[in-house]
């Protein structure tokens, strides 16, 4: 009875579409928006039909459409008649990482890559899993259900916004890791001191983080490194995003854990797997230039 009870009604999802708000309620820059919100592979069918047994078409246009548009006007705004106006979210979010006076920057550039990361690893439709990919997750994480608890797990047990992300480790090849970043946070390692992978409000400036570090911005600003202690050289390959805009209209205040297991089934693993096997190992930190590093921008 309380899951019917906390769970939306339909009538939440009409009265969503009636009062739905323009796109982006910011001016528009016609001449100079340099950053544009790119087209995902299947977004024709999510927006008349959403993701199957995951996303209605009303929080796909939400979470997608209109918050997307949004993180890209702000972007334009911000970088208007300045030098990185033709650069992409991720160059921004890795030159801005270390710079508390470019916050806002940062933010908006970390968001729409992270939120593209996250859409981009969708499909409409169960996919199956690579078996090189399977192979590794295997050799590493003991099988693909025990990946799925930890992963689910982690994701479930956030307190607060963010993403949760599968990344290879780029020095030991089949090595893989599950760790959180929160809000804008940002997985790789180029922008280590925004990573932000604990919950800030509950650490104080005495708690040994090892290498999670909240930027350049509050009590843990003094000590940043740009490779802090006990880092990992990682890159990303899938996220999922547990912001509550993202899954709240569908699966109402209770119903993350059911978002969460229901992402699980609408991973596009053929697009992981071409993550996984662009990511050279062995190639360093400092190499965000080549291969996958290319990614970091991948939104034009």
């Amino acid at each position: 009875m309380l899951n019917r009870l906390l769970r939306p009604q339909s009538a939440l999802r009409a009265a969503s579409s009636l009062t739905a708000k323009p796109v982006s309620a910011l001016p528009r820059i016609q001449s100079r928006a340099i950053h544009r919100v790119p087209t995902l592979a299947y977004e024709g069918e999510y927006r008349s039909n959403g993701i199957s047994d995951f996303m209605s078409p009303e929080a796909f246009d939400f979470s997608w459409t209109q918050y997307q548009t949004l993180l890209v006007d702000k972007l334009n705004l911000l970088t208007q008649d300045t030098i990185d106006a033709d650069a992409k979210p991720g160059e921004l979010l890795v030159k801005y990482s270390r710079r508390p006076e470019m916050a806002s920057v940062f933010n908006y550039a970390s968001m729409a890559h992270n939120n593209h990361f996250f859409f981009n690893c969708l499909s409409p439709r169960k996919t199956e899993m690579p078996e090189k990919l399977e192979k590794d997750i295997t050799e590493t994480c003991s099988s693909v259900e025990s990946l799925k608890l930890d992963f689910l797990a982690t994701a479930n047990a956030m307190f607060g916004p963010g993403f949760v992300w599968l990344a290879k480790n780029l020095e030991r090849e089949g090595m893989m890791h599950v760790f959180c970043t929160y809000n804008a946070g940002s997985p790789y390692p180029a922008a280590h001191s925004r990573r932000q992978g604990v919950d800030m409000a509950t650490h104080t400036p005495d708690t040994p983080l090892g290498n999670q570090y909240a930027g350049a911005m509050g009590a843990h600003a003094p000590n940043q490194k740009s490779m802090a202690p006990g880092a990992i050289d990682v890159q990303p390959i899938l996220c999922v995003n547990t912001w509550e805009h993202v899954w709240m209209m569908d699966y109402g205040i209770a119903g993350k854990e059911e978002y969460l297991e229901r992402w699980w089934d609408r991973i596009n693993w053929e697009v992981v797997a071409d993550n996984y096997n662009k990511i050279s190992v062995n190639r360093g930190v400092r190499n965000n230039n080549t291969a996958w590093g290319r990614s970091l921008g991948m939104m034009s």
